[in-house]
């Protein structure tokens, strides 16, 4: 019989490129800088949703602006069956997505879904046309939002449910207290929230458990770095969204250096990093192609060194 020790690792570059590893308590100096660095594949999302950490966003499976059904439906229904067929078990999606676009085609190419399958939504944003997304927190709105979601998305409780901005026009409060109680009323299993604070997290966790939290952040744009630090913290889930600004050419110069390295794209590198950098990130990127979506999905087979993340640690500053 094998018995199997947990063991708490923890891992710093020293200056000469060794890697000091903390084994319970106790220093360990190897030369591993050079040593492909492992990730957990898998986060569970409040304690019983565990999908892998690699997963789909819906927005693009839109028109133009994000507006009205896309150029090519059949290729959107593709997408979303290759998506499974992947792996992938976490799709992300909104109301306002289409609006209402996205949505009815998870149901459309997907429903009844398949077992352990997650899809997480959003409301509490409006639409009055293509690239215009005005904020709308209150309580009428949210629950207009959430009952068309049901609707299109043909289920009686939504697993993530994420409330796509605070609005400032509207108590936090009275946000909160809505989504707190249609989560009692069982149309939520769960709560996430985008584009906030750790305050803000803090505030809504008075109200119920956040288990998710959706904001802007890459290699190259950590200003949210103390959310993820604290969600880490937490056990709570932190998706990135945008992971890469294809206008920042230095750091596609520093990303381009670590890809080819791997025989990866610069896109696939970013990704990668994403899944090394913090083991609650779950990755959500998105596209209306085939092609792109089995590219993308490769980014879990790029092994990144600790060498890899100290340059493209660089890249924040």
């Amino acid at each position: 019989m094998v018995s199997l020790i947990k063991i708490d690792i923890a891992i710093d570059l020293l200056p000469n490129k060794c890697v000091k590893i903390g084994l319970n308590n106790k220093s360990i100096i190897t030369t591993m800088a050079n040593t492909s660095i492992s990730y957990q594949p898998t986060f569970t999302i409040g304690g019983d949703l565990t999908v892998n950490r690699l997963g789909y966003g819906a927005m693009r499976i839109t028109g133009k602006g994000i507006w009205g059904p896309p150029s090519d439906k059949d290729e959107a229904i593709r997408v979303l069956k290759r998506a499974v067929e992947l792996g992938v078990n976490f799709i992300d999606t909104a109301d306002s997505y289409g609006p209402y676009v996205s949505e009815e085609l998870i149901a459309e190419a997907l429903h009844p879904y398949a077992s352990g399958l997650v899809i997480a939504t959003k409301g509490g944003l409006e639409r009055t046309g293509p690239d215009q997304w005005p904020v709308n927190g209150s309580p009428d709105h949210l629950k207009t939002a959430l009952e068309g979601s049901l609707k299109r998305l043909k289920l009686d409780q939504i697993d993530l449910y994420q409330l796509h901005r605070i609005d400032p026009k509207v108590p936090a409060e009275k946000t909160f207290e809505f989504l707190q109680k249609a989560q009692q009323d069982g149309k939520i299993k769960h709560i996430g929230l985008s584009e906030v604070s750790v305050d803000d997290i803090k505030k809504a966790q008075e109200f119920f458990e956040v288990v998710s939290v959706q904001n802007m952040y890459s290699v190259d744009n950590r200003k949210w770095e103390p959310v993820l630090q604290y969600t880490k913290e937490q056990n709570i889930a932190f998706i990135p969204w945008f992971p890469l600004n294809a206008a920042n050419v230095a750091s596609q110069e520093k990303l381009k250096e670590v890809a080819d390295k791997h025989g990866a794209t610069v896109y696939q590198t970013a990704l990668s990093w994403l899944l090394h950098h913090s083991d609650n990130i779950l990755l959500i990127p998105g596209t209306s192609s085939v092609k792109h979506l089995e590219e993308n999905h490769k980014a879990v087979s790029v092994e990144l060194t600790a060498d890899d993340m100290q340059h493209l640690d660089k890249i924040a500053g």
